[in-house]
């Protein structure tokens, strides 16, 4: 080579270092861009398993809440049931003793006047209050013969009898039951051996 070959051109020189720079940049240029989409797509995936952490979160709320309603109004429909029954026994109570009042009629009535249609008229009476007590629900409590139990029966004289040891021997007030609880116990004479 010549010196003169050998004398670099400034101009060719700069050409060449602007074609490097060029090349360069091309090389990271093409780097930048997919590490902008790596950063985009990581950062989309962080944003998407926080957003179904937050879905989630939400759903877990919704079926607790849904649970916490069905809950309260399985509550609410128990407490208004156990009202209605409550109310419908504050007034049977007070219908009991107009039933015993009957009853104890019923039981004292001289022959000549248990035989006249206006006798037959009372005893309607008392056959329509059994009927609307039982469409109620309102059932005596079978007393009379069976074994004493404190839950159903109240106990207000001993009487010695005779192979009646712990048994009912004789009903003195009747009890009653509204569904499967006890509106009143039978008021019982229980026999000791």
């Amino acid at each position: 080579m010549s010196e003169e070959q050998k004398t670099i051109d400034p101009a060719a020189e700069a050409t060449n270092a602007a074609e490097a720079s060029d090349a360069t940049e091309a090389t990271d240029g093409a780097e930048a861009p997919q590490r902008e989409e790596a950063d985009l797509v990581a950062e989309l995936q962080a944003r998407l398993a926080e957003a179904e952490a937050l879905a989630a979160e939400y759903k877990d709320q919704y079926l607790r809440a849904a649970a916490d309603y069905r809950n309260f109004k399985r509550r609410t429909d128990e407490q208004r049931a156990e009202l209605v029954r409550s109310a419908g026994a504050d007034l049977i109570l007070k219908l009991l003793p107009v039933l015993d009042d009957f009853e104890r009629a019923f039981a004292s009535v001289p022959p000549e006047i248990a035989e006249t249609p206006w006798w037959e008229g009372t005893q309607l009476i008392l056959h329509k209050l059994r009927l609307i007590l039982e469409s109620q629900n309102v059932k005596p409590i079978e007393a009379l013969g069976q074994d004493f139990d404190p839950n159903f029966h109240e106990a207000v004289l001993y009487e010695p009898a005779e192979g009646q040891e712990g048994k009912v021997i004789a009903e003195l007030q009747k009890g009653y039951m509204l569904g499967d609880r006890v509106l009143r116990p039978s008021m019982v004479k229980v026999g000791r051996g």
